[in-house]
């Protein structure tokens, strides 16, 4: 594989602050190029981020992986996703990073959570193996892949402040184990909420406003510390199940700031 990562187009004027670095979707498995259309569909949201945060000096890129596919122990899209940060150190300095993730690279977000820069972590309708011991249904499709990973960790995710929205009706990416992720994450750092979007699939395209709006506020919340909206407040605080199984109500963000 001789390609090489690189992050997409972003702020370009030497004033920023925090970044945003957004992870497409990718496949189980594979060594071809990504796929144009997984980076593209990443772009509406940036664009809303980088308005919302344009006085505040926020940068955000569209991360270009170097291969479509995690591939079990490589880890691919996580291991670029750390290039990624690294590059945003370098060009940057020490500001805020939010990592947000869709599918596969929500995984990948979550996974490479560990780095010093990343502050927070937005997993959207994430790809996540089934833990041993599960009982949680898993598609056909990924049921053979899933079944032969390990655990996926959570550690790395200690004092990042950590958000997850899933599709009640997702039937590409188990929502239930991105609840039972939440649970585990829940241990070890109070930080974590999760929102359902309920009779929404896996792109969430009924309610994209109210995703964006529920991504919006949470990023620059906590990228600059300026406190969330009421929902996401009361999830963050929330014990499980209520703050892990938070409903996205139909509506949201058409009073808030953003």
């Amino acid at each position: 594989m001789s390609r090489e990562a690189r992050l997409g187009r972003g702020r370009t004027d030497g004033s920023v602050q925090a970044v945003v670095l957004m992870l497409p979707a990718g496949k189980v498995e594979g060594s071809g190029r990504p796929s144009p259309l997984a980076a593209a569909a990443m772009r509406p949201l940036g664009r809303r981020l980088a308005r919302a945060g344009r006085e505040d000096g926020l940068a955000v890129h569209v991360v270009h992986y170097r291969c479509c596919g995690w591939n079990g122990d490589d880890a691919d899209l996580a291991c670029d996703a750390g290039w990624a940060l690294d590059e945003a150190v370098r060009r940057y300095g020490d500001v805020p990073v939010c990592l947000i993730g869709t599918d596969m690279g929500g995984r990948a977000a979550l996974r490479a959570a560990g780095h010093e820069a990343v502050h927070s972590v937005v997993a959207l309708a994430p790809w996540l193996p089934e833990q041993p011991g599960d009982a949680a249904r898993v598609p056909a499709a990924r049921g053979a892949a899933a079944a032969a990973d390990d655990a996926e960790p959570v550690r790395q995710l200690v004092g990042r402040q950590v958000l997850i929205v899933h599709g009640t009706n997702d039937e590409r990416t188990d929502p239930e184990l991105s609840y039972r992720l939440a649970e585990r994450v829940k241990k070890v750092n109070p930080e974590v909420c999760r929102f359902e979007v309920h009779s929404d699939r896996h792109g969430m395209h009924q309610h994209r406003a109210e995703v964006a709006a529920l991504a919006v506020d949470f990023v620059i919340g906590s990228l600059y510390g300026r406190g969330f909206s009421r929902p996401v407040a009361d999830a963050l605080v929330a014990p499980p199940p209520l703050g892990l199984r938070m409903p996205l109500a139909s509506g949201f963000g058409a009073a808030l700031r953003h």
